[in-house]
């Protein structure tokens, strides 16, 4: 398996060599090995292979350090091409060994009945939200042309054919990295190519397989219009600390989706026209087939002319006369289907035609609906600002109480709230947004998300606001959750909204809430974050079927599925019981959408994984951890917490560290993502956002956020509950799928990497705070491989634990090149070729490390 991977790497370094000694002469080419296999005696530990990387660096000026990284990057990307392209064929998973997803789930559910499985099946609903990440650096056009490298990979194999050859030499003479910031219409486009050159044909494929799953398991076909799966962005729709993201610009980007839409459902809709050829129909079709085309052609002919239409409006911003729902896409489709079925013509039924139905469903009329987000706070200045118009007083200054009966009040009050008055910008701005979602069909857009939620009266003023600027349609809205402390009274908040019966009759039996991921993180630790999203969750599903409301959580968290099902389909299967009862809602963020989805076989994986983990789920719930679990993680995750804490917030010169140690501050002034990298200029942890945070630490392979607090808390409970630890490892797959995360972490840190940032780049003050930090992280892998009983990191996965070490000896020179690039830029700020450069190395090392945020 290896072999095939390494020769196809082989193979593809080889031509990425050749067309570098073809630009820059071979001198070029005997330079780039020079430094790769010094490398590779740097990984081993050899000191003055390191060195004397420094030194040839350190000698070099600005133009040939780029030569070298972008050599390091464009060859680690075609490694990950390598790889992903073998291990989604159907010879590399051969090779290793892996069941179909879906064919093991087969076995898992096997003693359980047809109804069952039905009734999970009915249940399941993927929902992957496209988001931004402000450090996505790799340009749309290498994003494409990778692409177009694994495919061509994939037909040809290590015999290489001239296209190849070709696009490689295209990748090499076209920079990485854009000249410009993009703004959140660039993203919101990057989101949707994701879609047509990758979703869109893996969802009928998955869709398909899963149908055959249904059939084999219970005897019935999925139903017609099941929704597996399904699509929303945050691409141009999250506002939360975006300014530039506005109501025209949200406008805009709807327009962009379903005239993107609108002209993949028209090349469908023409291929069935000429697929469908056939005489044999009803009366009724052939009647009415006044053309004499054919019965079918003259049904899909009237569609097709819609599309048509639609295309040309929405191509001049034009929205009336547009195809505006579903249905009138598939009620022709849905005719065919039928008739042909009546005719006997089964297959023509239930192959493209069947495909084109799914993809309706699932991809709507405009591929994703747009979720809108915004902070709580806009929404409570801009109900102070009509509250003061009104001369009500300023609702800013009023406890809960009156809040939330003021709100209560208004939203059952028929007259019009919004006088006749000009508003500060942001508030005006915020009318807008709602306004904008009146015009809307709801069918494009999803739901309504507001950042930094912790009490009732976040989730009616939104509710108050959508009344006050005519929004037709009961919006979910979904309050975010997002510190330790807004975690820990979710619950609580959520049983105040829904013993509201005038809100819940607004809900329709559905609740929608988002755990925050990065930020409790941030805020708390990996473990302590960890522990109260677990807990917050379960207290919400019971709070939920209190009040008999299906809950539906969205997961607000990044990461790749790892080779083989890795670490997300063992968090997705060690979800607290009932909470994938709603379905599963996740954000899946920049460069992840590229690593999960990137390709229609990995896509098509992807989805496999996520769906045999929720069904067999739903199918065998787990149980509830024991009370002796509980108490163990309770302790371990109040300890990880003041560990954490200690570090991060109590030492005052923690954060000044870590802008120091990582390019953090080099990334704001970089043209990466459309939202402003830092929510102040200065200030402690606070001021950070937790991406960047994530994100600067893994370019410095100290990755402290991902660690810090795990490892010394399992050690100080090692005593007290040494017997419930060792049964919660043997017993409890959440816990389990915790220490398989943190041994990912433990594998992709590096110790030696990290002082190699800080001898270059920290102030002399400074340095035993990393000393400290590489102490604790040594320590605290030395506890956790104990506790498994391994000596090394990913012993027991052998394939990740070697993929990532083919990559060391290339990410190496990229964090050297970096270190000197960070130098460089302290000294004499805004130096392009520079920048250029870091950007470069960050490119590389995101790249190489696979999960960066």
């Amino acid at each position: 398996m290896l072999e095939t991977i390494s020769q196809n790497i082989r193979s593809l370094g080889s031509v990425l060599g050749k067309t570098i000694a073809n630009d820059k002469g071979q001198r070029w080419l005997e330079n780039v090995e020079r430094v790769r296999l010094l490398a590779k005696d740097g990984v081993a530990q050899d000191a003055l292979a390191i060195d004397e990387l420094q030194t040839l660096f350190e000698s070099c000026d600005e133009q040939e350090l780029l030569i070298y990284g972008r050599a390091f990057s464009q060859f680690l990307n075609l490694a990950n091409i390598a790889e992903q392209q073998h291990t989604t064929s159907e010879q590399g998973l051969s090779e290793l060994d892996l069941p179909h997803p879906l064919a093991s789930l087969k076995e898992q559910v096997s003693g359980c009945t047809p109804e069952a499985f039905l009734s999970a099946i009915n249940k399941l609903h993927i929902e992957l939200v496209l988001t931004a990440h402000p450090t996505e650096v790799n340009r749309r056009t290498f994003i494409h042309k990778y692409h177009e490298v694994a495919e061509e990979l994939g037909q040809s194999g290590a015999d290489l054919n001239g296209r190849i050859e070709e696009l490689i030499e295209q990748a090499w003479h076209t920079s990485e990295i854009r000249s410009q910031r993009p703004t959140p219409l660039d993203e919101s486009r990057w989101g949707l190519d994701a879609i047509r050159d990758s979703l869109w044909f893996a969802v009928p494929t998955f869709v398909r397989e899963l149908d055959e799953l249904c059939q084999a398991v219970t005897g019935q076909a999925l139903p017609l219009d099941a929704t597996p799966i399904t699509m929303a962005s945050w691409m141009a729709g999250d506002r939360d600390g975006n300014p530039f993201v506005t109501a025209e610009l949200s406008k805009q980007a709807i327009i962009n989706a379903r005239l993107l839409a609108a002209e993949l459902y028209l090349l469908d809709f023409q291929n069935l026209y000429l697929e469908l050829s056939m005489n044999k129909a009803s009366d009724e079709l052939t009647v009415a087939d006044t053309d004499n085309i054919g019965p079918y052609r003259h049904i899909l002919k009237q569609t097709i002319a819609q599309l048509e239409r639609s295309v040309s409006l929405l191509k001049e911003n034009k929205t009336s006369g547009v195809i505006a729902s579903p249905e009138a896409l598939l009620k022709p489709l849905v005719i065919c289907r039928e008739n042909l079925l009546d005719a006997g013509l089964d297959r023509a039924a239930n192959s493209m035609l069947l495909d084109v139905i799914r993809k309706i469903h699932c991809f709507g009329i405009s591929l994703v609906k747009l979720d809108v987000r915004q902070h709580s706070e806009f929404h409570d200045q801009a109900i102070s600002e009509i509250t003061q118009s009104l001369g009500l007083g300023d609702y800013l200054s009023w406890n809960e109480q009156k809040r939330c009966e003021f709100l209560q009040q208004e939203l059952n009050n028929p007259r019009p709230l919004l006088p006749k008055v000009t508003w500060s910008e942001q508030t005006q701005e915020v009318l807008d947004t709602f306004k904008f979602i009146a015009e809307q069909p709801k069918e494009v857009l999803g739901i309504y998300i507001i950042s930094m939620a912790s009490e009732q009266s976040d989730v009616l003023t939104v509710n108050l606001l959508m009344k006050a600027t005519g929004i037709a349609w009961d919006m979910p809205i979904a309050p975010l959750f997002e510190t330790l402390d807004d975690l820990n009274s979710a619950a609580g908040v959520i049983d105040k909204l829904l013993t509201d019966k005038d809100y819940t009759k607004r809900t329709h039996g559905a609740q929608h809430v988002m755990i925050g991921y990065s930020d409790s993180a941030k805020d708390a630790g990996v473990l302590a974050a960890a522990w109260a999203q677990y807990q917050a969750q379960e207290a919400l599903v019971a709070a939920a079927k209190s009040h008999n409301i299906v809950l539906k959580l969205f997961h607000g968290r990044g990461g790749t599925i790892g080779r083989g099902g890795g670490p997300a389909h063992a968090a997705i299967a060690s979800q607290p019981p009932g909470t994938l009862e709603g379905g599963l809602r996740v954000t899946e963020q920049g460069e992840t959408i590229r690593f999960k989805f990137g390709l229609p076989n990995l896509a098509v994986r992807s989805l496999h994984l996520y769906a045999s983990a929720i069904l067999a789920s739903l199918v065998k719930p787990q149980p509830a951890p024991k009370d002796t679990w509980r108490n163990a993680m309770e302790d371990m995750a109040k300890s990880s917490c003041d560990i954490y804490r200690n570090y991060v917030c109590e030492q005052d010169d923690f954060v000044t560290y870590f802008r120091q140690a990582t390019p953090e501050q080099e990334l704001s002034s970089l043209p990466l993502g459309s939202r402003p990298s830092k929510r102040k200029s200065d200030g402690g942890i606070e001021s950070l956002r937790a991406i960047p945070w994530i994100f600067a630490w893994s370019q410095n392979r100290l990755v402290v956020p991902s660690w810090l607090g795990f490892g010394q808390a399992i050690a100080d409970a090692g005593t007290t509950h040494k017997d419930a630890i060792k049964d919660m490892l043997d017993n409890w797959p959440y816990f389990r799928a915790r220490i398989s995360l943190t041994e990912m972490v433990y594998l992709k840190s590096d110790i030696n990497i990290s002082k190699l940032y800080d001898e270059s780049l920290v102030e002399k003050d400074l340095l035993p705070m990393g000393e400290v930090l590489r102490a604790q992280l040594t320590a605290d892998r030395k506890t956790v491989l104990e506790l498994l009983g391994q000596t090394e990191s990913l012993e027991s996965d052998p394939w990740n634990l070697t993929s990532f070490n083919l990559r060391r000896p290339y990410l190496l020179p990229l964090h050297l090149l970096q270190i000197e690039a960070l130098k460089r830029l302290r000294k004499q700020p805004e130096h392009p070729v520079c920048e250029q450069l870091l950007m470069v190395s960050m490119t590389g090392i995101a790249t190489g490390m696979r999960n960066t945020g």
